[in-house]
């Protein structure tokens, strides 16, 4: 779609440039990336777009601490990732990819970044990073820079921790969250439609499981527990972390609907898990 009210594109060069522009963005100004959201409606307060691909920054790093991966990485650049062989939850990488509701025309533009800045419930970037204890760092105002678990980043339906004019920069996943085997389930009302539940499980070396919920919820809910839960416990334990009025309620899924789903795939992790546990003994 046209803007037809851009007026001005800013073209920063360099991370530092960008960086400096953080925090000074005004109520006429966005940040552009992928752009597959800006473009898609009309955006009658934006007069000026900051254009923030020229920053240079590294799509993905992989060293000892684990994976960083730039706010301006796209999609189809992070599902081709090679990761190590101990990365026992790195399918999940591929299964959050395929759960955008995204032509692969939109794989190459579409950012990780910017799936997590829409905070939609149904954002798969959101449903990754959340379930791997990733880190999110920000380029804040004056020049500071601030982090944020991913699981708190979203904080309801287009609704983030970024105060205006603040910067996305990265988003860092710990090596030891990666090693995790993990557990992936998802449905949504028709075949290629909009998710309606994703359910993420990761067993810990501990032997307790931590389940995170997205899609179903207007923002990331994790689960914790101990010990691996059998499949009555898991959808108790739902029941008991999201109160009736806590499921999204749209066009993709009652709230009913979601609540049914997100308790059927808590047993089923709790399983899969539960036998991965026994395996290890």
């Amino acid at each position: 779609m046209d803007l037809n009210t851009v007026e001005e594109l800013d073209r920063p060069k360099g991370g530092a440039a960008v960086a400096a522009r953080a925090g000074r963005l005004n109520d006429s100004e966005a940040w552009l990336a992928g752009g597959t959201w800006l473009f898609s409606e009309p955006q009658p307060r934006v007069s000026k777009l900051v254009d923030i691909t020229g920053a240079g920054w590294a799509p993905l790093t992989i060293n000892t601490c684990g994976l960083e991966i730039a706010a301006t990485c796209t999609v189809a650049e992070l599902d081709a990732l090679r990761t190590p062989e101990d990365w026992r939850a790195a399918h999940l990488i591929g299964a959050c990819s395929r759960a955008f509701l995204a032509s692969f025309k939109i794989w190459n533009v579409a950012t990780v970044g910017g799936n997590l800045c829409m905070g939609l419930p149904a954002g798969p970037m959101i449903s990754l990073t959340a379930s791997l204890d990733g880190a999110c760092r920000i380029f804040g105002r004056d020049g500071s820079e601030w982090e944020v678990p991913a699981l708190d980043f979203v904080v309801g339906p287009q609704q983030t921790v970024l105060r205006p004019g603040e910067l996305l920069r990265s988003i860092r996943i710990p090596v030891d969250r990666l090693r995790r085997p993990a557990a992936f389930r998802r449905i949504a009302l028709s075949p290629m439609g909009r998710t309606g539940a994703l359910v993420i499980g990761t067993l810990a070396p501990s032997g307790g499981i931590d389940i995170t919920i997205t899609g179903a919820t207007p923002r990331p809910v994790r689960i914790a527990f101990h010990t691996v839960p059998d499949a009555t416990s898991a959808a108790r334990a739902v029941d008991a972390a999201i109160p009736v009025g806590g499921w999204y309620d749209d066009v993709h899924g009652s709230p009913e609907w979601r609540r049914a789903m997100v308790k059927e795939f808590a047993g089923e992790i709790s399983e899969e898990l539960g036998a991965a546990a026994r395996m290890r003994q």
